[in-house]
Protein backbone atom coordinates (compact mmCIF):
# COMPACT_ATOMS: atom_id res chain seq x y z
CA UNK A 1 0.00 0.00 0.00
CA UNK A 2 1.33 3.41 -0.93
CA UNK A 3 1.27 6.13 1.69
CA UNK A 4 0.77 9.79 0.88
CA UNK A 5 4.05 11.61 1.38
CA UNK A 6 3.57 14.51 3.77
CA UNK A 7 5.03 17.74 2.44
CA UNK A 8 6.57 20.84 3.96
CA UNK A 9 4.08 22.67 6.15
CA UNK A 10 2.30 19.54 7.41
CA UNK A 11 2.19 19.40 11.22
CA UNK A 12 3.33 15.76 11.40
CA UNK A 13 6.79 16.77 10.11
CA UNK A 14 7.24 18.94 13.22
CA UNK A 15 5.61 16.56 15.73
CA UNK A 16 7.68 14.60 18.29
CA UNK A 17 8.10 10.94 17.37
CA UNK A 18 7.33 8.04 19.69
CA UNK A 19 9.64 5.16 20.58
CA UNK A 20 8.44 1.82 19.20
CA UNK A 21 8.15 -0.42 22.29
CA UNK A 22 7.70 -3.67 20.36
CA UNK A 23 8.10 -4.80 16.77
CA UNK A 24 4.61 -5.99 15.90
CA UNK A 25 3.00 -7.16 12.68
CA UNK A 26 1.60 -3.64 12.33
CA UNK A 27 5.14 -2.19 12.45
CA UNK A 28 6.29 -4.75 9.86
CA UNK A 29 3.40 -3.74 7.60
CA UNK A 30 4.25 -0.04 8.03
CA UNK A 31 7.87 -0.79 7.06
CA UNK A 32 6.76 -2.74 3.99
CA UNK A 33 4.46 0.10 2.92
CA UNK A 34 7.21 2.66 3.55
CA UNK A 35 9.60 0.81 1.23
CA UNK A 36 6.87 0.57 -1.41
CA UNK A 37 6.14 4.31 -1.06
CA UNK A 38 9.84 5.22 -1.16
CA UNK A 39 10.44 3.19 -4.33
CA UNK A 40 7.36 4.67 -6.02
CA UNK A 41 8.67 8.17 -5.26
CA UNK A 42 12.16 7.18 -6.44
CA UNK A 43 13.74 7.98 -3.08
CA UNK A 44 16.57 6.30 -1.18
CA UNK A 45 15.32 7.06 2.32
CA UNK A 46 11.99 7.66 4.02
CA UNK A 47 11.15 8.44 7.64
CA UNK A 48 7.86 7.57 9.34
CA UNK A 49 6.80 11.23 9.82
CA UNK A 50 7.00 11.66 6.05
CA UNK A 51 4.12 9.18 5.71
CA UNK A 52 2.09 10.61 8.59
CA UNK A 53 3.39 8.30 11.34
CA UNK A 54 4.99 9.90 14.41
CA UNK A 55 7.21 6.90 15.06
CA UNK A 56 11.00 6.58 15.54
CA UNK A 57 11.50 4.64 12.34
CA UNK A 58 13.06 5.13 8.93
CA UNK A 59 14.02 3.00 5.95
CA UNK A 60 16.93 3.33 3.53
CA UNK A 61 17.93 1.57 0.32
CA UNK A 62 21.10 2.86 -1.28
CA UNK A 63 21.27 0.04 -3.86
CA UNK A 64 20.39 2.40 -6.74
CA UNK A 65 23.56 4.36 -5.93
CA UNK A 66 25.78 1.76 -4.24
CA UNK A 67 25.42 -1.94 -5.04
CA UNK A 68 27.07 -2.90 -1.74
CA UNK A 69 24.30 -1.24 0.26
CA UNK A 70 20.81 -2.73 0.32
CA UNK A 71 17.61 -2.27 2.27
CA UNK A 72 17.97 -1.20 5.89
CA UNK A 73 15.38 -0.57 8.57
CA UNK A 74 16.20 1.68 11.52
CA UNK A 75 13.87 1.30 14.50
CA UNK A 76 14.40 3.59 17.51
CA UNK A 77 17.72 4.93 16.16
CA UNK A 78 19.94 7.09 18.32
CA UNK A 79 22.94 9.05 17.06
CA UNK A 80 25.48 9.04 19.90
CA UNK A 81 28.32 11.04 18.37
CA UNK A 82 29.41 12.91 15.27
CA UNK A 83 32.86 12.88 13.71
CA UNK A 84 34.93 16.05 13.47
CA UNK A 85 35.22 16.06 9.68
CA UNK A 86 32.46 17.64 7.61
CA UNK A 87 31.48 17.37 3.99
CA UNK A 88 29.05 19.09 1.67
CA UNK A 89 26.50 17.44 -0.58
CA UNK A 90 23.43 18.56 -2.45
CA UNK A 91 20.39 17.17 -0.67
CA UNK A 92 16.76 16.94 -1.60
CA UNK A 93 13.78 15.53 0.26
CA UNK A 94 10.63 13.75 -0.81
CA UNK A 95 8.72 16.06 1.57
CA UNK A 96 10.21 19.19 -0.02
CA UNK A 97 9.79 18.66 -3.76
CA UNK A 98 11.77 20.75 -6.27
CA UNK A 99 14.28 22.10 -3.73
CA UNK A 100 17.86 20.82 -3.71
CA UNK A 101 20.55 22.59 -1.71
CA UNK A 102 24.09 22.02 -0.46
CA UNK A 103 24.06 20.86 3.18
CA UNK A 104 27.15 20.50 5.38
CA UNK A 105 27.07 17.50 7.72
CA UNK A 106 29.54 15.45 9.76
CA UNK A 107 31.06 12.76 7.54
CA UNK A 108 30.86 10.08 10.26
CA UNK A 109 28.54 9.15 13.11
CA UNK A 110 28.10 6.52 15.79
CA UNK A 111 24.51 5.26 15.74
CA UNK A 112 22.52 2.52 17.45
CA UNK A 113 19.21 1.02 16.30
CA UNK A 114 17.15 -2.13 15.98
CA UNK A 115 16.26 -3.87 12.75
CA UNK A 116 12.92 -5.43 11.88
CA UNK A 117 13.84 -8.67 13.67
CA UNK A 118 14.67 -6.76 16.87
CA UNK A 119 18.43 -7.26 16.53
CA UNK A 120 20.36 -4.37 18.09
CA UNK A 121 23.23 -2.60 16.35
CA UNK A 122 25.75 0.03 17.44
CA UNK A 123 28.10 1.11 14.66
CA UNK A 124 30.46 3.78 13.46
CA UNK A 125 29.25 4.72 9.98
CA UNK A 126 30.81 7.12 7.52
CA UNK A 127 30.44 8.41 3.99
CA UNK A 128 27.20 8.67 2.08
CA UNK A 129 25.34 6.22 4.35
CA UNK A 130 26.16 8.42 7.36
CA UNK A 131 24.72 11.42 5.51
CA UNK A 132 21.50 9.60 4.59
CA UNK A 133 21.08 8.35 8.17
CA UNK A 134 21.51 11.90 9.49
CA UNK A 135 18.97 13.24 6.99
CA UNK A 136 16.37 10.62 7.92
CA UNK A 137 17.17 10.86 11.63
CA UNK A 138 16.54 14.61 11.43
CA UNK A 139 12.94 13.81 10.45
CA UNK A 140 12.55 11.95 13.75
CA UNK A 141 13.85 15.05 15.54
CA UNK A 142 11.37 17.41 13.79
CA UNK A 143 14.13 18.83 11.59
CA UNK A 144 14.13 19.22 7.80
CA UNK A 145 17.21 19.65 5.64
CA UNK A 146 16.24 23.27 4.89
CA UNK A 147 16.66 23.97 8.63
CA UNK A 148 20.41 23.44 8.12
CA UNK A 149 20.60 26.25 5.56
CA UNK A 150 21.59 29.82 6.34
CA UNK A 151 18.79 32.25 7.13
CA UNK A 152 19.59 34.07 3.89
CA UNK A 153 19.22 30.87 1.85
CA UNK A 154 15.97 29.99 3.65
CA UNK A 155 14.59 33.47 2.94
CA UNK A 156 15.38 32.98 -0.76
CA UNK A 157 13.43 29.70 -0.67
CA UNK A 158 10.48 31.13 1.27
CA UNK A 159 8.23 31.60 -1.78
CA UNK A 160 8.80 28.02 -2.99
CA UNK A 161 8.31 26.62 0.52
CA UNK A 162 4.98 28.48 0.76
CA UNK A 163 3.91 26.94 -2.56
CA UNK A 164 4.79 23.47 -1.26
CA UNK A 165 2.91 24.10 2.00
CA UNK A 166 -0.17 25.32 0.10
CA UNK A 167 -0.15 22.31 -2.24
CA UNK A 168 0.73 24.29 -5.37
CA UNK A 169 3.86 22.15 -5.73
CA UNK A 170 3.21 18.43 -5.30
CA UNK A 171 5.39 15.38 -4.74
CA UNK A 172 6.26 13.68 -8.00
CA UNK A 173 8.69 10.92 -8.90
CA UNK A 174 12.06 12.40 -9.67
CA UNK A 175 14.87 11.47 -11.99
CA UNK A 176 17.27 12.33 -9.14
CA UNK A 177 17.41 10.21 -6.04
CA UNK A 178 16.21 12.21 -3.06
CA UNK A 179 17.66 11.85 0.39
Amino acid sequence: MLYEIQTYGKEVLRTPTQVIPEITEEIKEIVSNMFETMYAAEGIGLAAPQVGKSLRLFVIDLAPMDETEGKRVFINPQIHSFGDDRDEYEEGCLSIPTIREIVTRPSSIRVSWQDLEGQKFDEEIDGFLARVIQHEYDHLEKTLFVDHLSSLKRSLLKKTLKKIASGEIEVEASENFEL
